[in-house]
């Protein structure tokens, strides 16, 4: 059964119908601040893609994509795990332009996710990149970046709180930044997860970067596919959540490999198979726009602004019968 935490006295501030209309309104509203924030434009994206062209998103290379064959071309097609190298691929192939940028909505299956309060075997995101130069392939355009997502986050409670009072949620604007080294080094006896919880309830609204390699311990804080984000350049957006208790990571995102940085992640991770697949050859051969990009979880975001204790609160999934009578013993309505 998936794993579930109920918070104790736990009831959500809005009713089951004005959930489903905030749930509208608070998308809408973010996707409009975020555009401006950071110049980007709507495109449509796929939901499954061809595995020989490299496009689909490894994540910690253990997850199986879902996978079906087509009748027509007799070849198989995988179900996304996310659209972290085809955003790229697109951008090159639509013409886009330095600060110039594009988001999709992401709708993918993991099917390997371990369930709980906070995933779901459905992944929504705002998949979004753009186009970035040399010179601002730095860490000062990635902190840049991220406080401006903070800030269309930030306005978009404000916003919600205006049309529902009664919404409780309180976010901390300002942004600390930390290494997962730093982390490491400040808590050297807590788990990677514990670390982001200790340091997020500490500082409100926290952006953890430098997350892929093995830290000085012999162990990374977290898995990162190697052919997407710059090791040294990437991070995790965390906020704390009250309802819940914990850190809550709403986006993964960084700026992107480069043809030195993906050579030398490729060797790092034993990955050097991929040398070969089109999108990987493009890009060491420096055929593609130097990138940031990121997803950022829609239900995610939606469980946050909306205080709700469970993801089910704000998506339709699939859930063990357990894992049912035990929000609806709790009042916890799963959609």
């Amino acid at each position: 059964m998936s794993k579930i935490f109920i918070p104790k006295g736990y009831v959500s501030d809005l009713g089951l119908y004005d959930t489903q209309t905030a749930i509208g309104l608070l998308k809408r509203t973010f996707e409009e601040r975020l555009c401006l924030v950071l110049n980007l434009k709507r495109v449509s994206a796929p939901l499954f893609v061809d595995p020989a062209t490299g496009l689909n998103d490894d994540l910690n290379g253990v997850e199986r994509p879902v996978t079906f064959d087509l009748k027509e071309t007799g070849k198989d097609a995988v179900v996304v795990h996310s659209l972290a190298k085809w955003k790229r691929m697109a951008l090159a192939t639509y013409g886009f332009s330095a600060g110039e940028g594009l988001y999709t909505d992401m709708n993918a299956i993991r099917r390997d996710e371990e369930m709980d309060n906070l995933h779901s075997v459905y992944t929504d995101q705002w998949d979004w990149e753009k186009i970035i130069t040399a010179e601002t392939r730095t860490p000062d355009y990635l902190q840049k970046t991220v406080r401006g997502i903070v800030g269309a986050i930030c306005d978009t409670l404000d916003f919600l709180k205006c049309r529902y009072p009664q919404i409780r949620v309180q976010l901390c604007r300002t942004v600390t930044f930390v290494t997962s080294q730093e982390l490491e080094d400040t808590y050297p006896t807590l788990s990677s997860k514990e670390r982001e919880n200790a340091f997020t309830k500490e500082h409100g609204t926290v952006f953890i970067m430098q997350i892929g390699d093995k830290l000085r311990s012999g162990t990374p804080h977290d898995g990162r596919a190697p052919d997407y984000d710059d090791w040294t350049l990437n991070g995790d957006l965390l906020f704390w959540d009250e309802t819940l208790q914990c850190a809550m990571e709403i986006s993964s995102m960084g700026i992107r490999v480069d043809p030195k940085s993906l050579d030398e992640q490729l060797t790092k991770a034993n990955a050097d198979d991929r040398r070969n697949l089109p999108f990987h050859k493009a890009l060491l051969n420096g055929e593609l726009p130097l990138t940031i990009g990121g997803g950022i979880g829609q239900s995610r975001l939606s469980m946050l602004l909306l205080g709700k204790a469970h993801i089910g609160e704000v998506q339709v999934s699939i859930w063990d019968e357990e894992t049912k009578q035990v929000c609806k013993q709790h009042g916890i309505v799963l959609l």
